[in-house]
This record gives structure tokens, sequence and C-alpha cells, in this order.
């Protein structure tokens, strides 16, 4: 099972990216689980979501406590919540930053393997808004196959209709842009 959890903030698409991803994989025949965790916050506040993906039945609904992958959509929550909390020494960090993997492991004292990507710049650049969602799962699915890329863009089609053409966009250039720690 491969289970992933998305730090957030509220209005930035971390649940709608946890819903795309199990998506995906239910588009290839696996069984997937999407959930969020939060209460009354307001756009802006920390947020998370979770994901699980397997090829037998998920059973389990409780909250992921030990990801494979951990996904932050803002590198400022790094300062405010603990972002590897839970993980496995061989878990997968992936950060929404400027910084390369060793900057931003050396500033913020990281302890697990990173991949970074300014998805910020590219969700500006092309959706003309900081909105990150579909940007991290372009770098999320270059430093963990998680699905297939296909399957990826199948999903944000048929959840964002007319907008979709610019969100496959971002995350296949995420895709290229991302750096993995070496």
């Amino acid at each position: 099972m491969i289970e992933i959890r998305f730090h957030g903030r509220g209005g930035q698409g971390a649940v709608t990216s946890a819903e795309l991803l199990a998506h995906a994989a239910i588009a290839e025949g696996r069984y997937a689980q999407a959930f969020p965790s939060f209460g009354p916050e307001r756009r802006g506040a920390p947020v998370l979501a979770f994901a699980r993906l397997d090829d037998k039945e998920i059973f389990t609904r409780e909250m992921v406590y030990e990801p494979n992958v951990v996904i932050v959509l803002d590198e400022a929550l790094i300062g405010i919540t603990n972002v590897e909390a839970g993980m496995k020494p061989d878990s997968l960090l992936v950060v929404n930053t400027k910084h390369t993997p060793s900057e931003l492991k050396t500033n913020r004292k990281l302890t697990h393997k990173i991949a970074t990507v300014d998805a910020t710049s590219i969700a500006i650049e092309i959706l003309k808004r900081p909105i990150t969602n579909t940007t991290m799962l372009g770098a999320a699915l270059k430093a963990y196959p998680i699905v297939s890329m296909d399957s990826l863009c199948k999903s944000v089609e048929e959840r964002f209709g007319a907008i979709a053409a610019k969100n496959i966009l971002v995350l296949k250039r995420a895709f290229q842009e991302t750096k993995l720690e070496e």
C-alpha cells in the first residue's frame, strides 16, 4: 500500500490533489481512498489531505500516520508544522520551493529524501494564480511513480473540463522541472 499525506493551506487544492490521485489509481484498476482532515478552517489555514493506493481492497479508514510520500504545497508550512512526522526512513518529501533539495534539507533541517519544484512560479505563469495542486502532482509523479502520467491526465480532464488543458500543462511542466535529491 502507498500512503500519501498532503500539507497545504485552505484554497490551494490539497484535497483535490488527493482525489485526483485516487481517481487515477482507480482508473488503473487499483483500489484507492482520498479524504481531508480539517475543521472549520478558512482559506489560508493549514489543512491535511490523505490518499491511499493499493492493488487490493483497503479496509483501514484512519488518517495516514506513516506516509510513504509527503507533498507540501506551501514551503512556509514546514515552519508551522512537522511535515516529517511519522515518515518512515525511506519516505519521500516533495516540496513546493525555489530551493534545491540540498538547500532545503540544510536550511530547514530536514532528514528525509527530498524532491523540489517551484510550483508557485509555474502555476502563476500558466494558470495566472498560485494554486499548486496539479503542479505538485506532476512533481510527485516524477519523484515517486504513484500512477501513470496518462491516468493522472485523464483524471484531471474529468475533474476540470474546460480548464483541464492548463492544469495538464502545469502538471507536465512540474514533472520536467522537479529536482531530486542525489
